[in-house]
């Protein structure tokens, strides 16, 4: 499977505003601690309109394990848009694109990621293993969205009891 363009399309909804979901698919200095296939994730460098991102990990998929290490080019669209773009890791392509709609009740999340492997992975489970890595990180992100809106809840309700 290697050289073969593999796309992966995502979309669902969370009971949090645009902003709330924002900050947690930005926020890639701390997006090892909830995400579970990334050992590191940190931003490198920033300029005015970009910022570079490393992240390295392992996937898993039953018995295949795929360690994996990245440096992406990230551009950003406050709470409407993210980009990222592969400048090198053991991929031949990783980029991915991202919107965020405001909806009655939360925020629909609308994603797709291309992406070219370097090994080869069996076909028969090279599409199958990168699209459950791909859901799998968006779900433990949309899992953080959920606790830290819980969190923020919380300590609102606290306030008001003057606790």
């Amino acid at each position: 499977m290697a050289g073969e363009n593999i796309i992966i399309d995502l979309n669902f909804a969370v009971s949090a505003n645009p902003r709330e979901v924002w900050d947690v698919l930005t926020d890639f200095d701390r997006m090892a601690d909830f995400v579970s296939n990334l050992k590191e994730s940190k931003v490198v460098s920033i300029s005015e309109d970009k910022f570079t991102i490393f992240q390295n990990g392992t996937a898993t998929y039953g018995p295949i394990r795929y360690p994996f290490e990245s440096i992406r080019e990230v551009r950003l669209i406050p709470y409407h848009k993210i980009l990222t773009h592969l400048v090198s890791g053991n991929m031949h392509k990783l980029d991915g694109t991202t919107y965020l709609t405001d909806e009655t009740g939360g925020t629909r999340v609308v994603h797709r990621t291309e992406a070219i492997p370097k090994v080869w992975i069996p076909a028969v489970v090279g599409k199958v293993f990168i699209e459950h890595e791909v859901r799998e990180q968006f779900n433990e992100m949309r899992n953080e969205i959920i606790r830290r809106k819980r969190a923020a809840l919380k300590k609102g309700h606290e306030k008001q009891d003057g606790r």
